[in-house]
């Protein structure tokens, strides 16, 4: 699991770091919030940890910069801000849990591993999801893009809408098949590679911007723009 922290008290960032390597977590940190903007859209995280109060972007901006892009990635807050207003401020700008500083390392973790055991958020009832020209309707297996309309199979449609959900970021192999699979499942590289291949030829058609980039040996990064 790889965990992005965010927060400017280098005092709290190192040991907190440090302890959730030990738990056996992967973490990257930044000390602001524009660094950390820029790690949690293009990296591809299972939990963002952030300060409300950092400098360059604060904590919430970020938060409602990545849900308004649909990032569902969860959002654990760490903040001295402990009004019941604060509260409902930070859950409405799309976190998922809270914790005010000071904080006892058990019940963090304790929040940590209860954010990631949650489920993927694939497949969830009748939201449309929208990227560039690109529109998605996750109920009837629909995608839309130049005025035509784009029949999905499942697989397909739970492949797309994965993509959709994490614009700009490299998603790895074993996450596209994680997701989109599941642990029983298993497929072999060759058989992602033909489904990327059918879904290429359905939503990119001749003169349209390419959206699924080949990251080689890597994975796959969903956007008009392929990363560096």
């Amino acid at each position: 699991m790889h965990i992005l922290l965010v927060d400017d008290e280098v005092e709290l960032t190192e040991p907190l770091s440090r302890v959730l390597k030990r738990e056996g977590y992967a973490v990257d940190v930044a000390f602001d919030g524009a660094v950390g903007g820029q790690l949690a859209m293009q990296g591809s995280y299972d939990l963002l940890i952030l300060d409300w109060m950092l400098p360059q972007q604060t904590g919430l901006a970020l938060c409602q910069q990545l849900r308004s892009r649909g990032d569902k990635t969860p959002v654990l807050f760490l903040t001295a801000k402990d009004t019941l207003d604060d509260r409902v401020l930070g859950l409405d700008a799309g976190a998922d849990d809270y914790l005010v500083k000071p904080f006892e390392l058990r019940e963090l973790l304790a929040r940590v591993r209860a954010l990631l055991r949650r489920p993927p958020t694939l497949a969830s009832g009748g939201q449309q999801l929208q990227v560039e020209d690109l529109t998605l309707d996750c109920v009837n297996q629909l995608a839309y893009r130049d005025r035509r309309s784009i029949e999905l199979s499942d697989k397909e449609c739970q492949l797309l809408e994965y993509f959709m959900r994490h614009p700009g970021q490299l998603l790895t192999h074993s996450q596209i098949h994680q997701q989109v699979w599941g642990e029983e499942e298993k497929p072999t590289s060759n058989v992602l590679a033909a489904q990327i291949r059918l879904l290429r030829r359905k939503i990119e058609a001749e003169g349209e911007k390419i959206l699924i980039h080949t990251v080689y040996k890597k994975g796959y990064r969903f956007g008009s723009t392929p990363g560096v």
